[in-house]
């Protein structure tokens, strides 16, 4: 028998927390092309055209998007081209070239007025233009690609650039007391464990030639508030060494809190129908956050190594 066709696949948002991720978790018989903002402006629909014709992949996981939920409130046409229009483009260049496209998305496409986790088909009321943006990329890759895989998470952390888990240890390093908001509620999820399910599915697809397309919801469990969110950073932060001491965290009301974008009260996933799919239940956020911090750590110390190197006197000759 003669060995599996290498596959290939385009990430875009290579530089992201879950591009970062793929790029690291990618499976052996893959060809990753990534791409950054800088190597690819996916706001150009001529140049994903040019592109992805030029490349001509199995697959495309775009993990690119306009993430700053506050400032969306005030550039609404820069969070419409990218999570939106450019989405959609991004469908249509897939399309032309006959590659499936997985899309990250976010549980910030709900209301988050119920009670009970949301299920896929549940009805999408997003309150701030962020949410609204990513609906309507959900909406525009849904109209010009069958072949494709919404995938929504919430509340992302890693290694890689801005997240909860880091502003929180910054904020540790120079207050000893915080305030986080202890009425919204969601479920934190680490973008390693978001790349480790995309590849899976991935692998699947190669597999199989298809998938059951659609829209599927991922999250690390169990649900939590920011607060508990943040009083579990600091307690495994303070173990593994990256924190002396922990600082008093107060929980308040989300009205409290001085924020332009309004967020969701209960944005819980239901994550039953991807769990049946692989066969799997979904990792526990508090183990993923340990591996984060553990690598959060390393760098810390591989950084305190260079610079005590860098400051070592060189021997007189």
């Amino acid at each position: 028998m003669g060995e599996t066709l290498v596959k290939k696949v385009l990430v875009t948002g290579a530089a992201g927390q879950v591009g970062t991720e793929l790029l690291r978790l990618a499976p052996q018989r893959v060809e990753v092309v990534a791409y950054d903002s800088a190597a690819l402006d996916i706001t150009d629909a001529g140049k994903l055209q040019q592109e992805f014709a030029r490349q001509q992949p199995d697959l495309v996981i775009n993990a690119a998007a306009y993430t700053a939920v506050e400032l969306a409130q005030s550039e609404r046409e820069r969070a419409f081209a990218v999570n939106a229009r450019a989405v959609e483009a991004m469908a249509q260049a897939a399309a032309n070239t006959g590659a499936a496209l997985f899309h990250l998305s976010t549980d910030y496409v709900f209301a988050g007025d119920g009670s009970r986790p949301y299920l896929e088909q549940d009805c999408t009321t997003p309150l701030s233009v962020y949410g609204a943006s990513k609906l309507a990329g959900e909406q525009g890759l849904a109209a010009a690609l069958p072949e494709h895989l919404i995938v929504r998470t919430s509340w992302v952390f890693g290694v890689q650039g801005s997240n909860f888990v880091k502003t929180m240890l910054r904020l540790a390093a120079e207050r000893d007391q915080l305030a986080v908001v202890a009425d919204q509620h969601g479920c934190p999820t680490s973008a390693a464990s978001i790349a480790t399910v995309l590849w899976q599915l991935a692998q699947r697809y190669f597999a199989a030639g298809s998938l059951p397309w659609g829209t599927y919801h991922f999250c690390n469990a169990p649900a939590c508030s920011w607060h508990e969110f943040a009083v579990e950073i600091f307690r495994q932060a303070q173990a593994a060494g990256l924190l002396v001491t922990t600082p008093v965290v107060t929980p308040i009301a989300g009205a409290d809190y001085p924020a332009t974008a309004p967020r969701p009260a209960y944005s819980v996933l239901d994550c039953r129908k991807l769990e049946q799919l692989l066969g799997q239940q979904v990792p526990q956020w508090q183990q993923e956050l340990a591996l984060v911090l553990q690598q959060l750590k390393m760098q810390q110390e591989r950084s305190q190594t260079n610079k005590n190197s860098s400051n070592r006197p060189s021997a007189k000759r």
